[in-house]
């Protein structure tokens, strides 16, 4: 198995990369944002993605979106084949894009909004901290983006302050990362939003089967 940044070569993979999104969108029936291949090989032809293949099969992949003028970046569309999950895949693949992109942009910040309990456990062990929506790029091309998302009308109607995403940020003004152990993991904050976001899927499904009895 090896993880590399992307470049125009790997674009064979980007069918595949958009299939598995959207499969692992309807599996877990929470908020995936949907994308295209030709936005897929974008990313790759300028460096901006990492992609974990097994000789020449593809593993998982991850890419960066840069925003209000490099000012914020995002490591977006973390994805690991079926084939491949429950490895630590994701881990290794989040880890090598975080690194990337403190590499390419040293001085953005890097947020993630997500619904995964896993993926939230992985930002936080890289020094990520939860924050309001406020807290992040104001750029709305990034959130145009949510519009694939199925829970779109929620980010919506609370006039993007908030969502069933959680929103995280690592600021390298005010995080400090030893370069052998990574950030310290936080049981507390990771407790926390565990909680939060499970009482919030309860919630949601308690209010969908309402909805489908009426």
């Amino acid at each position: 198995m090896k993880i590399v940044i992307a470049d125009k070569s790997h674009s064979i993979y980007a069918e595949i990369i958009c299939k598995t999104i959207a499969e692992a969108a309807e599996v877990r029936g929470t908020g995936i944002a949907k994308r295209k291949p030709e936005y897929i090989i974008t990313k790759m032809e300028n460096g901006n993605a990492v992609i974990a293949l097994d000789g020449e099969i593809f593993a998982g992949f991850c890419y960066i979106e840069a925003w209000s003028h490099g000012k914020f970046v995002a490591n977006s569309g973390l994805i690991v084949h079926p084939d491949y999950r429950g490895k630590s895949l994701a881990k290794q693949i989040k880890k090598v894009v975080f690194e990337h992109s403190r590499t390419k942009f040293p001085l953005a910040k890097i947020f993630s909004i997500t619904t995964g309990l896993p993926v939230m456990k992985l930002n936080s062990d890289l020094g990520y901290k939860p924050v309001t929506f406020s807290e992040l790029t104001d750029d709305q091309s990034f959130w145009k983006g949510c519009q694939t998302c199925k829970n779109y009308d929620v980010l919506q109607r609370t006039n993007q302050s908030m969502c069933l995403c959680t929103g995280m940020l690592f600021d390298p003004e005010k995080t400090k990362i030893s370069t052998n152990e990574g950030h310290p993991y936080n049981k507390k904050v990771w407790t926390r939003l565990k909680n939060i976001k499970q009482a919030l899927f309860l919630k949601k499904d308690k209010n969908e089967k309402i909805s489908n009895c009426i």
